[in-house]
């Protein structure tokens, strides 16, 4: 990628090493086996950890699937959407204050196909490699910390958004599974067989609690998540799209360039996708949000929960009748203290990156408000 610096050597973060080594085989596949000098350390790692651990995940999918595919899931999740970089890991970590609800952990999305009989001997491995802040900020990780399960998914099927991170070649085709434009009803399909049984294996795990879960993929699939869970509650977080924009490039540069198996395109045609994707995943939320039963949809701007964290969460669980405001009051005040000094990133936004943002992005932010 022209401008972003690449270490083909870097493995640590690299999301494959969780897949399931007939997962990495199929995306080799998908993507004709294309795989760029940068990206042979990353796929040698990757599927050399997976084809070790093969003999594991076969074990667990032996014993467990009939097990997971029986489990019900009662109580619908709560799913927190929005665009990436809009405080959806904000709102995650803050609802996670509250143990009514259980969440996937970073360990449960690293190793999908292996946490139910195998967390005590794996789980060391990966809190040891995790590094302890997000590489895009400051925010803290950790094993058992929340996470999104997209990556969970992503390690058990070829069905995810940040596959396009690892093969960039084939950008537009793993995009295609946040807002499924264009795509046959046969993939949706599976990427709902995917998905459910996914949070079936938590539910099973967590014995049935309510998930809340964060994923800003999801933003796109209101329609295809009600056809799952028609009772389920949505937090929507949006965010001043110019801040939004430049922090999400932000992101590509410092996350997407530790993901990626193929050489990325260059800096400009991955901005033109930014805001394609942008635009495509929010046309369908605003045309799919009416099928949203009107209790069970709460809308956020994040400048607000940043400046009121307590009283935002307090009032979102007055307008989603969620009852156990009380019991998670304390752990909910000691949270957001530990966040008063995390620094967020500042922008700078000259004339000429205002004109090219509201050209990108024109739609969403007049329909929120925010200045040109």
């Amino acid at each position: 990628m022209a401008n972003y610096k690449i270490n083909p050597l870097d493995v640590s973060f690299e999301p494959l090493a969780g897949s399931t080594f007939i997962n990495i085989v199929r995306l080799l596949a998908q993507n004709n086996f294309r795989i760029s000098l940068i990206g042979i350390p990353r796929i040698v790692y990757s599927a050399g950890l997976s084809l070790i651990l093969s003999p594991l995940s076969f074990y667990e999918k032996v014993k467990y699937t009939k097990k997971i595919n029986n489990t019900k899931i009662e109580k619908p999740p709560i799913f927190i959407i929005g665009h990436w970089r809009s405080g959806t890991t904000y709102m995650h970590n803050l609802m996670a204050q509250d143990d009514s609800f259980v969440y996937p952990t970073t360990f449960q999305t690293v190793a999908p196909a292996l946490f139910l009989r195998f967390e005590k001997q794996i789980k060391p491995i990966v809190a040891s490699s995790l590094p302890p802040t997000r590489p895009q900020d400051h925010i803290k990780l950790g094993a058992d910390l929340p996470q999104e399960e997209e990556y969970g998914v992503g390690n058990l099927s070829t069905h995810s958004y940040y596959h396009a991170w690892c093969f960039p070649k084939n950008r537009d085709f793993y995009y295609n599974c946040v807002h499924f434009d264009g795509v046959k009803e046969k993939r949706i399909k599976e990427w709902k067989k995917y998905y459910l049984f996914y949070l079936k294996k938590l539910a099973l795990y967590y014995k049935g609690k309510q998930l809340i879960l964060k994923n800003p993929s999801n933003t796109g699939r209101v329609k295809q998540l009600l056809e799952l869970f028609p009772d389920a509650k949505f937090i929507h977080i949006y965010r001043n799209p110019y801040h939004t924009f430049l922090s999400k490039k932000r992101n590509i540069e410092k996350e997407m360039t530790l993901y990626c198996i193929q050489k990325p395109d260059d800096e400009e045609t991955f901005e033109k996708a930014m805001a394609e994707m942008y635009n495509k995943m929010y046309d369908k939320y605003f045309n799919d949000k009416k099928l949203i039963p009107k209790e069970n949809l709460v809308e956020i701007k994040y400048e607000n929960l940043v400046k009121d964290p307590y009283n935002v969460v307090k009032k979102l669980y007055q307008d989603l009748n969620i009852p156990t405001f009380k019991n998670c009051e304390t752990n909910l005040k000691k949270y957001i203290k530990t966040q008063l000094n995390v620094k967020t990133y500042k922008y700078s936004i000259d004339k000429q990156t205002h004109e090219k943002i509201y050209n990108y992005l024109n739609k969403p932010i007049d329909k929120w408000g925010y200045s040109k």
